[in-house]
């Protein structure tokens, strides 16, 4: 009796050991919310919005420890709308992210589909990608700072660095996976620097053709004219690049941060058209109590479609009320006016999960009432 008490308690050791060195977590965000927005197509929109701060999302995460240091990661994330159900990119089982990869002392190695250098680095400073959320990101999103479903990459293969005394960097490339080796392939590279309350980063990343009919790419669907106020030429072969800096300082219970973005369009094939906005951001988040913050930012836009000239000016102001550590309910409001509206500029739009819409005039605001919750 006493050997298989024995042996028992061995085995449950094993096993505890086993555990502690493999896990799998379960996470994700629901948000949902009522938005009014004051013009979509020319008239005023009441709905029950998905994702005004945060795209909704379930996900598993893993690591085993191999030993010595080196781990295997994985992460499985998808993108979905809570108010009827659907996916947030038709077509993908995992939309977010979806890679495998090695970490060790040296950094990370990660295969699959991942956000690049601008969403690591840059997106972090400004207000869309901290508390601010989805109705904060710049006119259109061409910048990508919003980690929407869209703006992952395929096919890429990623480096991140260890932490050294607050240095981080790294990059992707994106495979176009074709006998033409850069027909719709993308790579990025950044680096961040992290000091008490001073956050520094930067970023490039750059597509070939994101537009393209190489299915096998790995940004197809990731440029919508649709919902960008510049009209990207979906169909006909372009470079989209993006580029950006930023830092922000913490302070007691405040927040002060400045980004700086510049999207461009350029080598359209069998034409000269090109397009570029240059964005400029302050933010800031202030905590009245330890459940109470308010949060506010401006960005002022200046931008060209080939030979015409345009600016818009989006203004953003956010309270959120902490019920608990994982539940917060949110009141929040952005007006965006644009220079001109017609067919060279672009309208006001607001990126606004998934009630998004195009305004009709060089006139946008919405305001969202809602509820947040994180597993």
């Amino acid at each position: 009796m006493k050997k298989i008490l024995i042996a028992t308690a061995v085995a449950a050791s094993f096993a505890s050991l086993a555990h502690a060195q493999s896990s799998v977590t379960l996470y994700g965000t629901l948000d949902a919310g009522i938005t009014y927005t004051s013009n979509v197509g020319g008239h005023s929109q009441w709905a029950v919005g998905s994702g005004s701060v945060d795209e909704n999302r379930f996900g598993l995460r893993g690591v085993e420890d191999l030993g010595g240091g080196l781990k295997t990661i994985f992460t499985l994330e998808q993108g979905f709308n809570l108010n009827n159900g659907s996916q947030a990119t038709g077509g993908k089982m995992f939309s977010r992210q979806a890679f495998v990869g090695l970490s060790s002392q040296a950094g990370t190695v990660t295969l699959g589909r991942q956000y690049d250098a601008m969403q690591d680095f840059v997106s972090p400073l400004s207000a869309t990608g901290s508390w601010g959320g989805t109705n904060f990101a710049h006119i259109g999103n061409v910048d990508h700072l919003d980690k929407n479903s869209a703006d992952a990459t395929n096919n890429s293969i990623k480096y991140t660095s260890a932490n050294y005394a607050g240095l981080s960097f790294g990059g992707t490339y994106g495979f176009s996976n074709d006998s033409k080796f850069a027909n719709n392939r993308a790579y990025s590279f950044g680096a961040g620097y992290e000091n008490a309350g001073l956050r520094i980063g930067a970023g490039y990343a750059q597509q070939n053709n994101p537009g393209g009919a190489n299915a096998a790419g790995n940004v197809v669907g990731a440029y919508d004219s649709a919902d960008s106020g510049i009209a990207a030429p979906e169909g006909l072969t372009f470079r989209s690049r993006q580029f950006g800096a930023g830092a922000s300082y913490a302070f007691g219970p405040a927040v002060i941060g400045l980004a700086w973005t510049q999207a461009r369009i350029d080598n359209v094939t069998g034409t000269t058209v090109s397009a570029h906005t240059n964005n400029y951001e302050v933010n800031a988040k202030y905590n009245l109590t330890p459940a109470l913050g308010l949060g506010a930012a401006y960005t002022y836009t200046k931008g060209a479609v080939s030979d015409f000239n345009f600016h818009a000016n989006q203004f953003g102001l956010q309270g959120d009320f902490a019920l608990s550590k994982r539940t917060d309910v949110y009141a929040q409001g952005v007006y965006q006016i644009t220079s001109a509206a017609d067919s060279a500029a672009p309208a006001a739009i607001i990126d606004n999960g998934n009630v998004t819409g195009l305004s009709s005039s060089r006139r946008q605001a919405v305001a969202s009432v809602g509820l947040r919750h994180r597993f």
